[in-house]
């Protein structure tokens, strides 16, 4: 069996890392990696310093043969998702999507009860660029999680 990349897809407040969090498990974060980088997981001016710290931890769990790699991140568009699907499809692993269909209401209330707000604006442009994953962009397979008890 070859190794596996979960892809999260999902706005902020849809449920992604506390899905993670009840699996069990430990994603590769972009928040994670913002706060590691410049000590603020709101940081938002150093996205491509992020990603590419994403991409290259990806890389060496495939070479480590880590049986699952998940992606915690919003993976709004098809191309923040793209590097994903050719470095898994590059690396013979499958590639996996879990989008957290979760309408934009419930997550703006999530949002405003955690202790990372994003405001309410921002929230609003990302679910306009939101394009849900399909197997047609690449992906072997797509869950939806509805986020309703995550």
């Amino acid at each position: 069996m070859s190794a596996r990349v979960v892809v999260a897809v999902g706005l902020p407040g849809s449920g992604k890392s506390t899905y993670f969090s009840r699996l069990g498990v430990n994603p590769i974060s972009s928040d994670a990696i913002r706060l590691q980088l410049a000590d603020d997981e709101n940081e938002q001016s150093i996205h491509a310093r992020v990603f590419a710290t994403v991409r290259y931890l990806l890389r060496h769990r495939i070479a480590l043969h880590r049986p699952v790699t998940y992606i915690d991140a919003t993976n709004l568009t098809r191309q923040d998702r793209r590097q994903f699907i050719k470095i898994a499809r590059e690396s013979g692993c499958r590639i996996e999507a879990i989008y957290f269909d979760v309408p934009l209401e419930i997550c703006k209330v999530r949002n405003a009860a955690r202790g990372r707000i994003v405001p309410e604006h921002a929230l609003d442009l990302m679910a306009a660029k939101l394009v849900p994953p399909s197997v047609e962009e690449g992906f072997d397979r797509v869950t939806i999680a509805d986020g309703g008890s995550v």
